[in-house]
C-alpha cells in the first residue's frame, strides 16, 4: 500500500462501488491505514464530495482554529460543513467506503467518477459531474465563502 501524503491527484477515473458500498481507489491514489494518515470527505456546494489528503487536512484545522468562538456565523457554518464530513482510511485492498451521508449528498449509485484536483480529489456521479462542467458560474453559498475564507 502506498503510503505518502505528498500525492498528486490528476487525472478522471470511473469506478463501480461494490456490494458493501466501497470504492476502488486508483492505484496512484491510495493511501494507508494508518491511524494518523487521516484522509476528510467533505461534501461540496456544487454536488460532489471532496477529499483532503493528510497535508490539506493540517492546513484545514489551523485555519478552522482560527475562526473566532464569537464568530456565530463562521462557527454555524463549520458545524454544518464537518458535521457532514466523514474521516476515510484505506483497506488493505485500496478500497474506501463513503458513508450514507456523503453518497446521497453526491447523489451516488451504481456508477462514481473520481476526479483530481491536483492537491485533493473529488468523487461524482458522472452525469452531475458533465452537468457541473457545463453549467456557468454559480453565486457562492453560505458554505463556499467560508471554504474561501478557510483558504480551501
Amino acid at each position: 500500500m502506498l503510503q505518502n501524503s505528498n500525492n498528486i491527484y490528476v487525472g478522471e477515473h470511473r469506478r463501480s462501488p461494490d456490494e458493501k458500498g466501497r470504492v476502488l481507489l486508483p492505484a496512484k491514489w491510495r493511501f494507508g491505514s494508518e491511524q494518523h494518515e487521516v484522509y476528510i470527505a467533505i461534501p461540496n456546494p456544487s454536488g460532489c464530495i471532496i477529499v483532503y489528503p493528510p497535508k490539506m487536512v493540517e492546513k484545514l484545522r489551523e485555519k478552522a482554529s482560527n475562526v473566532s468562538l464569537g464568530d456565530k456565523k463562521g462557527q454555524k457554518t463549520l458545524t454544518k460543513l464537518f458535521s457532514k464530513a466523514d474521516q476515510l482510511t484505506c483497506d488493505s485492498q485500496g478500497r474506501i467506503l463513503l458513508n450514507q451521508m456523503l453518497c446521497a449528498h453526491g447523489g451516488l449509485n451504481r456508477e462514481i467518477l473520481m476526479v483530481g484536483n491536483f492537491v485533493t480529489f473529488s468523487i461524482w456521479d458522472p452525469l452531475r459531474y458533465e452537468k457541473y462542467l457545463s453549467k456557468d458560474e454559480e453565486e457562492d453559498d453560505e458554505i463556499s465563502v467560508i471554504l474561501t475564507q478557510l483558504g480551501l
